[in-house]
């Protein structure tokens, strides 16, 4: 079984060995990069890809690694050991199950996703140790192991917003998705816009990477912001009309998509400022 990408998703060659090794060694899959590089959609396509189901646990800041594995609802069976309700006699009725006995009771083997792993609190991953590596957890309620009938291909995002313990890493395969250079950025928008004409994406292509290049930005444009970008701009005539002329491309027409705070807007804008008035000087 090997990943090959999609139509829909392009990618490179060093991420599509990662998936396969992530298969081959049966360890999670661990996914930083920029956000907005196709982290989660890697899940999402690997699962269309290799014909697995996929399972996503999107991770909060209040999310508890517990949460995956199952919850036990004490209080509904309290009201209903009150009401005489019958199904209190039996304690499964109360489990709710999470993301990771989903996956792991599943007949066929699935992909799962942990979405954003570093949004949670530190302990987080260290708590996920055990259920990771043996593929198990113990069940108290139930007095029952519930064991992985067959290995997940686990798929785990990370944002670098918080560095993740050294004992989780070891347990995976890691893969850093780099921002495309320009002839993978212009494979990834032929697939979603794939009749954009070649003058307008080099001339989108020049402002955005003019953008990304600016010192002191705090976000810089992602891949799928510039695709927004694109689509806006390809039905837009009269912002097509202002990319390709000679004023400053430092505020793009549209920009809104691209550029996501004001305090990055406000940077564009003395930037272009300084750069007629030099202009004008010259």
């Amino acid at each position: 079984m090997r990943f090959q990408g999609t139509k829909k998703y392009i990618a490179s060659d060093d991420l599509k060995l990662a998936v396969d090794a992530a298969l081959n060694l049966e360890k999670p899959l661990l996914i930083k990069g920029e956000p907005g590089t196709g982290k989660t959609m890697l899940a999402v396509e690997a699962a269309d890809a290799l014909g697995m189901r996929l399972i996503e646990w999107h991770i909060k800041s209040t999310t508890k690694a517990t949460q995956g594995l199952y919850e036990y609802d004490a209080v509904s069976r309290l009201r209903d050991s009150q009401l005489g309700d019958e199904k209190v006699k039996d304690v499964a009725n109360y489990i709710v199950k999470g993301k990771l006995w989903d996956a792991f009771t599943s007949e066929e083997q699935v992909v799962l996703l942990v979405d954003e792993i570093d949004k949670a609190d530190i302990e987080f991953p260290n708590d996920l140790l055990q259920e990771l590596d043996r593929m198990e957890f113990y069940c108290y309620e139930l007095d029952k192991t519930i064991k992985a009938k067959k290995r997940p291909l686990v798929i785990i995002t990370s944002n670098n917003e918080k560095d993740l313990p050294d004992a989780f890493l070891r347990r995976c395969f890691f893969h850093y998705i780099a921002f495309p250079d320009r002839e993978g950025l212009e494979k990834i928008v032929n697939v979603h816009i794939p009749k954009i004409k070649k003058k307008l994406l080099k001339d989108a292509f020049d402002v955005f990477f003019d953008i990304r290049k600016v010192p002191g930005l705090k976000k810089k444009p992602s891949t799928s912001e510039l695709i927004d970008w694109l689509k806006l701009i390809v039905s837009d005539d009269l912002a097509q009309e202002v990319l390709a002329s000679d004023q400053s491309k430092l505020i793009p027409p549209l920009y809104g998509a691209l550029i996501k705070n004001e305090q990055d807007v406000e940077l564009l804008q003395r930037l272009a400022f300084m750069s007629r008035r030099d202009s004008s000087v010259n």
